[in-house]
């Protein structure tokens, strides 16, 4: 955090289909204190947002450079292929790359995945978004596989995804830049950990005691057990049997019969 007299603000970048509501929840219950805003970017430039520090983490798709960015990965999301409504592949549950193997795919500009070839048949032309491919799919021209929330995310009645099992996943994380960890950033990875408000690891955790009361309570304690001891050993004879107490009453001898 900068030394300047304007409120501190944390900047959370986010890539299409990350859905950062539930922490941003906990973050305004937590710290109403510090705003939150949060930054959309695209998926390729979410890096560079976060090098350029214009903002102060972000809900990224991995990998990332990790000889720069800290990340923690926080899920995978199963891949899906996006068809029209009346598609034949409307009638089963999952499919694999084999089957889309005759297909025509897209493959948008913005694709999330490092394919080392495309499946299917290609497009005549490679859409520039993610978003003009979905339009293409229901336009019956070709097909898209993304990630299941992109799909959501850019969901039409008149088309229809199917799992793809063996088709490459992407991992949502969340990253920042190593050197850039400020309470801020620490107080957001408590929280997409899972962490309580009161968690001896989070930066708003209760303060350790002072040394001086700490070893007076100590001292105190152990007064007590040297007290209590004595208190149990003080009818003792040096010898170690019990002694007894002045006041106490002796015990007439019976008679015998």
């Amino acid at each position: 955090m900068t030394g300047s007299d304007e409120s501190p603000t944390f900047r959370l970048a986010y890539v299409p289909g990350a859905t950062p509501a539930k922490w941003v929840r906990i973050w305004n219950e937590r710290l109403p204190e510090i705003p939150l805003a949060l930054v959309a970017v695209p998926a390729a430039e979410a890096s560079g947002v976060l090098r350029a520090g214009d903002a102060d983490a972000g809900l990224v798709r991995l990998p990332v450079d990790r000889a720069y960015f800290s990340a923690i990965p926080l899920y995978t999301e199963t891949t899906v292929v996006v068809v029209p409504k009346d598609h034949l592949i409307t009638a089963v549950d999952e499919v694999t790359l084999d089957d889309l193997a005759d297909e025509v795919l897209l493959n948008p500009l913005d694709d999330v995945f490092a394919w080392d070839r495309p499946p299917g048949e290609a497009a005549f032309e490679r859409p520039a978004t993610t978003e003009d491919a979905v339009e293409l799919v229901a336009a019956g021209i070709g097909l898209l596989i993304v990630p299941q929330s992109l799909a959501r995310l850019h969901h039409r009645r008149d088309l229809v995804h199917r799992p793809v099992v063996d088709a490459p996943r992407s991992d949502v994380a969340l990253a920042w830049p190593e050197e850039a960890t400020t309470d801020m950033v620490e107080d957001f990875i408590g929280i997409v950990r899972g962490r309580t408000v009161n968690s001896s690891r989070g930066r708003k955790a209760a303060a350790p005691e002072p040394a001086g009361k700490s070893g007076a309570k100590s001292g105190a304690k152990a007064g007590d057990r040297r007290t209590s001891t004595g208190a149990k050993t003080a009818g003792r004879n040096p010898g170690g049997k019990s002694g007894v107490s002045k006041g106490a009453k002796r015990r007439k001898p019976r008679r015998r019969a």
